[in-house]
């Protein structure tokens, strides 16, 4: 019986290791316009997220935003949103990344305090169905179909 990593990569998907986090969370590594950064995985988020103070750091053009953000701890809260971007996770890449932008004081102080790194965002379902995900949680891998060439083009 074939491996689900052989399987996987011969439909033409790439291999992101991931790392679990002290609270359990699972962390990837990302670039962002051309900029490095730390993301929690999180299947539950509907969009892909950046925190508020890291606009100029990820040169992110930010537009106003009527949509209300909301997680675990925090309701209501006010956002911006950032279309357009590059996004790049190990050698997958997606040139219309939309995201949305807010504060992640409360994420990171969760993390903190259970003595785990603060992240930049969180990457959600919007890129998880783009990228058609995989997750191996036993193997602590994120798979990721890379899109065809022929769609490239369009």
């Amino acid at each position: 019986m074939a491996s689900l990593k052989n399987l996987l990569l011969k439909k033409g998907y790439i291999r992101i290791k991931l790392k679990r986090m002290a609270t359990n969370h699972l962390e990837l590594t990302a670039k962002i316009n051309g900029v490095k950064g730390r993301f929690i995985l999180d299947t539950g988020a509907s969009n892909s997220c950046v925190g508020l103070n890291l606009i100029e750091h990820f040169n992110l053009i930010a537009e106003a935003s009527e949509t209300k953000a909301a997680s675990a701890g925090a309701t209501e809260m006010e956002t911006q949103k950032s279309e357009n971007n590059t996004l790049k996770i190990g050698t997958w890449k997606t040139n219309r990344s939309h995201l949305v932008l807010f504060n992640l004081i409360h994420v990171n102080t969760a993390l903190t305090q259970h003595k785990a790194r603060e992240v930049q965002g969180i990457i959600g379902a919007d890129i998880l169905e783009k990228g058609k995900a995989v997750i191996d949680y036993d193997k602590l891998v994120l798979y990721l179909k890379m899109p065809s060439k022929k769609a490239n083009k369009h």
